[in-house]
């Protein structure tokens, strides 16, 4: 009897992304895995609910792929995810078009709800359950290139900024053991990773809840000794969380990204405090200072958010001389959202609609001439790169400097063969807006 085709769809953040491959890790034996969506007899999306765009473009996927059903294979509708967990119930409701609906605490229960849908397709199968206890790990089928694998080192948030809805969907914050963590890192290398990206939704908090402390820097010695592992990345670094410990660190560590990932969000106190940020300016612009000054060629990322109720003029204008004076080398903006069940939604002075769009691309403007400005002073310049993809004789990857989808890439062309997944040295020789442009300077990969 031929197994039935399963197809994801993963939508929203790198932590989602890492749920889906343990899902489909979980599947594998039961359900022949597809890439291509026409051909699976069962659709997964696994969604993501954090803001009002991402939770359009859930529902938008959820409509499209139900048309599956009458235009391809499909035959089961699956919805997972932190959209499933916020508005489980609703959305039965309003899309009866979904047959299976499991928030992010069930993913476990996959694997039976199928089984129980099949044999009796009368019933349409849910469970949303919140916990502060459960984290999903194991074993996880890759959808990043073969080079690149993020790895979850906690779930959860105790921050409880008050535009965020995310310790209503993922509890509070909790660390995974930390020898847990070094396993699944030992066991991706030998699969053939070489560049290891941290996430949480704070990472800086790392052990906190389970060792005491704030355990980041050992994990990062631990995990460094891992033979074959080149890069570790981080991300989601909260600002006031960074430790001269942590510093000294990433700036000893030569298996370490000179590169971190700030979500500093604003840098008005009035707003900061508003949005229960626990940092602010002085402390922020301080712990930059000290990464710059500690490590060289530091990269720095962070995101903004624009428009926040009670955002004054003044506030605006600080932020957008914050950034022209900061010239972070890569930054994103984030309008507003309005999110019910978070304090920030009752707050008044909402900011209109026209003003956030106006204001995000203002700072959008000026980051893209920082952007434009840093990237033309690395023409000449020489990098480690490790290739993603080709297509025809153009290759892509990426340095230190870059994270995967959110970085840009550098391109390079080339006749001759080169190994996918290997770190090749590249000169830069022009650049563009976000990405830029290389030529191999040494084939030698590692």
């Amino acid at each position: 009897m031929n197994k039935l085709k399963v197809g994801i769809i993963s939508l929203g953040c790198d932590k989602n992304r890492v749920d889906s491959e343990i899902i489909l890790n979980n599947l594998k034996y039961d359900y022949d895995l597809v890439s291509e969506l026409k051909q699976a007899d069962i659709i997964i999306v696994n969604t993501c609910g954090f803001i009002e765009s991402a939770k359009q473009e859930s529902i938008d996927t959820i409509l499209d792929m139900s048309k599956y059903k009458e235009e391809f294979n499909c035959k089961i509708l699956i919805a997972t995810g932190c959209l499933a967990q916020r508005y489980g119930n609703e959305i039965m409701q309003l899309l009866p078009e979904v047959d299976i609906m499991l928030g992010v605490n069930d993913y476990d229960k996959l694997n039976e709800s199928i089984k129980n849908y099949i044999e009796n397709k009368s019933d349409k199968v849910y469970s949303f359950n919140y916990s502060n206890v459960k984290i999903n790990e194991g074993s996880r089928i890759l959808t990043t290139a073969s080079s690149t694998a993020y790895v979850r080192i906690a779930e959860g948030c105790d921050n409880l900024c008050t535009y965020c809805i995310i310790p209503k969907i993922r509890g509070k914050y909790r660390s995974r053991n930390m020898k847990s963590i070094f396993k699944e890192c030992m066991e991706l290398v030998q699969q053939g990773v070489k560049e290891i990206i941290l996430i949480a939704q704070d990472t800086t908090r790392y052990g906190i809840d389970l060792y005491g402390r704030k355990m980041l820097p050992e994990l990062l010695q631990d995990i460094s000794k891992i033979d074959g592992l080149k890069w570790i990345r981080l991300l989601y670094c909260y600002p006031e969380e960074i430790t001269m410990e942590l510093i000294y660190e990433i700036a000893k560590n030569n298996k370490i990204c000179k590169y971190i990932d700030i979500p500093i969000q604003h840098i008005s106190d009035n707003i900061l405090k508003s949005m229960g940020r626990k940092g602010r300016k002085a402390e922020i612009i301080q712990n930059i200072n000290n990464l710059r000054k500690f490590i060289p060629n530091i990269v720095i990322r962070t995101t903004l958010i624009v428009g926040f109720p009670g955002e004054t003029e003044r506030d605006f204008r600080e932020l957008k001389q914050f950034v022209n004076d900061m010239k972070f080398d890569k930054l994103g903006v984030f309008k507003y959202s309005r999110e019910e069940g978070t304090p920030a939604y009752k707050m008044k002075s909402q900011i209109p609609e026209d003003i956030k769009v106006q204001r995000e691309g203002e700072i959008m403007f000026l980051q893209q001439k920082i952007s434009q400005k840093i990237n033309r002073a690395k023409i000449g310049k020489t990098y480690e790169v490790i290739l993603e993809d080709k297509k025809d004789d153009l290759y892509f990857g990426r340095s230190y400097e870059m994270s995967p989808e959110i970085d840009g890439s550098i391109y390079i062309r080339n006749k001759s063969e080169l190994k996918i997944g290997s770190i090749i040295k590249i000169k830069i020789v022009d650049s563009l807006e976000y990405d830029l442009m290389g030529v191999v300077c040494d084939e030698f990969s590692k």
